[in-house]
């Protein structure tokens, strides 16, 4: 990375409308339009979940949201992991899920953190500690699996 992320986390409570749009904006081009997926993004936990942005300038470039144990699964979870076309390939994505997985740990203590990733981004997340833990399965017809950091 040439520039500097900077780093917000906070509660649903706490974005402001711009942010939220700004999030569901991020979101929607990378789950929506670029991988030609339709699918209701808004699911009921975001309101439960806390908010990792990052961003550069007022920027935001990354983005997931770490879900508390019980939400998704019986252990905490990181999802809609998402960095913007424009900034991927630079180490934006690993320095999201480092930095996901440290506040994680944070807000729910040292434990197993469990995810539903696409298939095709398992080496990324095996080499951030992941291991696949579940058959490969359809979630709006992308192929995902299981996969556990402990």
């Amino acid at each position: 990375m040439t520039q500097e992320i900077t780093w917000q986390l906070k509660k649903f409570e706490e974005l402001t409308g711009i942010e939220v749009y700004e999030i569901l904006g991020l979101r929607s081009e990378v789950f929506v339009v670029e991988q030609n997926c339709v699918f209701l993004d808004m699911d009921n936990k975001d309101q439960e979940s806390y908010h990792l942005q990052g961003r550069i300038g007022a920027s935001l470039i990354a983005y997931v949201r770490i879900l508390p144990p019980g939400l998704s699964y019986p252990e905490p979870s990181i999802g809609r992991v998402v960095t913007s076309p424009s900034f991927r390939r630079n180490g934006a994505g690993i320095e999201l899920m480092k930095t996901a997985i440290s506040n994680s740990y944070t807000l729910f203590g040292v434990q197993p953190i469990m995810i539903g990733a696409q298939l095709y981004l398992k080496k990324f997340y095996e080499d951030l500690g992941f291991i696949q833990c579940s058959e490969v399965y359809m979630e709006d017809e992308i192929p995902h699996i299981k996969m556990i950091q402990s």
